[in-house]
């Protein structure tokens, strides 16, 4: 059964945090770092997937998300010191994180700062940090949020006023997945939305900003999964990370978008457990 628990932090900042619960027998404690937008509440396929392999599951909702207190000037960074404070008020040492979507680049941001407790990573569909080397929004199909987060807040909190989701960022398989299996990741995103968009105009302004770590800072091992025809974030972005990462392993799904990717999670955990369980 999972829990629900509000951790406060030393600058007063309270943390809205789930956990699947303490297990002897757990081979493996896994954080999982939401999308843009979500709530942070576990997802029934991946909570199914971490039963179902003796994973105890932890997530959180990132600042501005569900409950979580706003951080205004947040960088991607910041997420290395929350998930630790997570994990030490559950009393959680060593775990690997998994993020999907916006959750990609928050996953990593702990292996780079904390690399004593966060010992692996899974990436799902992540966007890479800005750069000017390649064209960053070439083969995103609703670039406008992000172009505005690269002009600041103010910029991308103008454009949240007139934005308009557009259908067509979704390959079929992806829509397919959202009406089946998925069904609790479009529904979460839903009720994220109806709370506010603070988080989502947050953590745009932080992916198109230094993230405040380098690639190269992230020694643990990394799974990298990519849906080639990616609408969201685009295969290169993938590219850009396995070259970047030191310890990093790419899985590139030629049939997959921005969605459909997630069926790997179950694999991703057993990538996780075959190398750290």
């Amino acid at each position: 059964m999972v829990t629900v628990q509000d951790v406060r932090l030393d600058d007063g900042r309270v943390l809205r945090a789930y956990d699947s619960g303490a297990d002897d027998a757990a081979q493996l404690t896994l954080a999982w770092h939401h999308g843009s937008p979500q709530t942070g509440a576990p997802l029934e396929p991946v909570a199914a997937a971490a039963e179902a392999r003796g994973i105890r599951l932890v997530s959180y909702a990132r600042p501005g998300y569900s409950g979580s207190t706003t951080h205004p000037g947040r960088d991607v960074a910041s997420a290395a010191d929350d998930v630790i404070a997570v994990a030490d008020a559950l009393g959680i040492g060593r775990f690997a994180s998994m993020g999907a979507s916006g959750g990609g680049p928050h996953a990593l941001a702990g292996a780079a700062r904390h690399p004593d407790r966060v010992i692996g990573a899974v990436v799902l569909a992540g966007i890479a940090p800005y750069t000017e080397a390649f064209d960053w929004f070439d083969g995103m199909r609703a670039p406008g949020a992000l172009g505005a987060a690269r002009q600041g807040r103010a910029a991308r909190a103008r454009f949240a006023e007139t934005e308009e989701f557009d259908p067509e960022q979704f390959l079929p398989v992806d829509l397919a997945a959202l009406e089946g299996r998925w069904a609790s990741l479009g529904a979460d995103a839903v009720r994220a939305g109806e709370l506010g968009p603070d988080g989502l105009i947050d953590d745009d302004v932080a992916f198109a900003s230094p993230w405040g770590f380098e690639l190269a800072e992230v020694v643990a091992p990394v799974l990298v999964v990519q849906g080639e025809g990616d609408r969201v974030v685009p295969r290169r972005h993938a590219a850009w990370q396995l070259a970047h990462l030191p310890n990093a392993t790419l899985w590139m799904r030629l049939d997959d978008g921005h969605v459909s990717v997630l069926d790997t999670v179950p694999d991703a955990m057993d990538w996780l457990l075959a190398r750290l369980g």
